[in-house]
């Protein structure tokens, strides 16, 4: 990592660390749904300030005790999610080693705290919140409310909102038969945030000719009240 990176990637977002995620669930309703399957990839940025995937973590996530299985998603998204092959591991356990994982870039890049980015940003962080919610876990590196959507930043790039579409017309391969696994869809997902934020800066969109916004200060690490 050179020297300038950790302050060059802390004054592109405000300080807040962009995190990629993508959640597969049981249902639509984050409260009662089982979270199945989750993955989550950091970025790194080079000495001219592009942005690159870094390193993905991703788990298959055993239900939580009482949580509701509706047979249509899990018709929708193909996972059994009793199967003993999937080697799903306990939710906590999940969470506990993201927050660990992501907490760790974060610190690495300079900055003082991780922003979900996801394609429908909405339902993934609304997933994950619930998740770190269940398992009790105080000290989280997310944003609970800030998110990067990039179904909003393809619809203004690239004309296009769906996933498969976006990722094509930036001349990102995707393959439809590993859709809806949440390992594939992050990565998918990161390289076209990488690609539109790279984009705008190659059209000269950044950094900024004015620098007055760069003193902003950054967020704190408490956010209640906010």
């Amino acid at each position: 990592m050179a020297d300038t990176e950790p302050t060059r990637f802390a004054q592109r977002f405000r300080g807040f660390f962009p995190v990629v995620i993508d959640v597969e669930t049981a249902g639509f309703n984050k409260n009662t749904d089982a979270l199945l399957e989750i993955a989550v990839t950091t970025l790194k940025m080079d000495e001219q300030g592009y942005l690159h995937l870094d390193q993905t973590q991703h788990f298959h996530v055993d239900p939580f005790e009482g949580a509701n299985i509706e047979q249509s998603a899990i018709e929708f998204n193909g996972i059994d999610p009793f199967s003993p092959l999937r080697g799903a591991v306990d939710e906590s356990e999940a969470m506990k080693s993201i927050c660990k994982f992501v907490r760790k870039a974060q610190k690495d890049a300079g900055c003082q705290r991780s922003v979900v980015v996801a394609h429908n940003a909405a339902f993934d962080h609304g997933f994950l919140n619930a998740a770190i919610e269940r398992c009790k876990i105080k000290r989280t590196p997310f944003h609970p409310f800030v998110s990067f959507d990039t179904t909003s930043l393809a619809g203004l790039a690239l004309g296009q909102t769906v996933l498969a579409k976006a990722c094509r017309t930036a001349g990102i391969e995707f393959d439809n038969a590993q859709a809806h696994s949440a390992l594939y869809d992050t990565e998918r997902t990161a390289e076209l945030f990488c690609f539109i934020v790279n984009k705008w800066q190659s059209l000269g969109g950044w950094p900024l000719a004015s620098t007055e916004t760069s003193e902003e200060p950054t967020p704190p690490e408490n956010t209640e009240g906010v």
